[in-house]
């Protein structure tokens, strides 16, 4: 999984923890509904000044929709 699905998951999860539409999010963000759908599908890249801005909406810091999914742990053999 690269950075951008990372962001993309994270992103979504914490949308939808907060209870927020990708409209409700996009409005407080003041950016556009449709761009919000596509970060969350990881078809563009965010900047960081767009990473900060989410994270303050989300009410999370900016590292929290950069986290990598967690490994899962390998079977022994």
């Amino acid at each position: 999984m690269d950075i951008r699905e990372d962001f993309a998951r994270n992103l979504r999860k914490l949308r939808q923890q907060k209870g927020l539409s990708q409209e409700a999010l996009a409005h407080e963000a003041g950016i556009d509904r449709t761009y919000i759908s596509a970060l969350e599908r990881g078809v563009y890249s965010a900047s960081l000044t767009m990473v900060e801005k989410l994270a303050k909406v989300l009410g999370v810091e900016p590292t929290m929709l950069l986290q990598r999914a967690a490994r899962s742990q390998r079977t022994k053999r």
